[in-house]
C-alpha cells in the first residue's frame, strides 16, 4: 500500500524488527458490523471494508519484518495493489530501514456498484501517521517524517468482488488532503 510510500522500511541487513528493537503493535481493527436493515448494501460494504483491513494489517506485518512472506496480502489485494507495497518493501530493505509503531485507518466506503459485471466499490481512509516512525536498524534510531508530512490524510482505495469476495486493486495514497 502506498500509504508509507518514500517512509518505508525493511531489514537489509539480515535484522529482523525484533533484532531492529522495533515494538510494533498493530492497529486495533474493529469488527465487521452486521448488516443494517435501513442499508440493503450494508452487507457488501462489510465485506469490502473486511478485505481493506485485512490487507492494512497484512502490509503492516511486511513492513514491520521488511517482508511480504508469511502475511497473507495477496488474500487482499491484486497485483496492481501489491505493486506499491513491494516497491516500498525494496526501497526499505535497500534503507535498511523497519516501520515501528502503526499507522491508523480509519475506512468507509463511499460507493458501490453492485450492478456492474464486476462489482465495484470505492474507500476513503483517513490515514493517521501520530504513532507511526521509520527506523534505521543500522544506524539504530528513528528517522523523523518529512516536515511537509501530514500526520493525518486521505487516502483512496478502490475494490473489487472476484469470484464471489472483494479484493483491493489500486490505493492512492496522493492528493486526497487531510484529515
Amino acid at each position: 500500500m502506498t500509504i508509507l510510500a518514500g517512509c518505508g522500511s525493511g531489514a537489509s541487513d539480515g535484522q529482523d524488527a525484533d533484532h531492529a528493537g522495533a515494538d510494533v503493535s498493530p492497529s486495533a481493527q474493529p469488527t465487521t458490523a452486521l448488516p443494517s436493515p435501513a442499508d440493503p448494501e450494508a452487507a457488501d460494504k462489510a465485506k469490502v471494508l473486511e478485505a481493506y483491513r485485512g490487507m492494512t494489517q497484512a502490509e503492516a506485518e511486511a513492513y514491520r519484518t521488511g517482508s511480504e512472506k508469511g502475511t497473507g496480502l495477496e488474500r487482499y489485494a491484486t497485483l496492481d495493489a501489491l505493486g506499491q507495497t513491494r516497491l516500498d518493501l525494496a526501497r526499505m530493505k535497500e534503507a535498511g530501514t523497519v516501520v515501528r509503531g502503526e499507522v491508523g485507518h480509519e475506512p468507509k466506503v463511499t460507493s458501490l456498484d453492485l450492478a456492474a459485471e464486476t462489482p465495484k466499490a470505492t474507500l476513503s481512509d483517513c490515514i493517521d501517521l501520530s504513532k507511526y516512525q521509520t527506523y534505521d536498524v543500522r544506524a539504530k534510531k528513528v528517522i523523523p517524517l518529512p516536515s511537509e508530512q501530514p500526520l493525518r490524510y486521505v487516502a483512496t482505495a478502490t475494490a473489487e468482488r472476484w469470484d464471489g469476495r472483494w479484493m483491493i486493486t489500486k490505493v492512492d495514497t496522493q492528493g486526497g488532503g487531510e484529515c
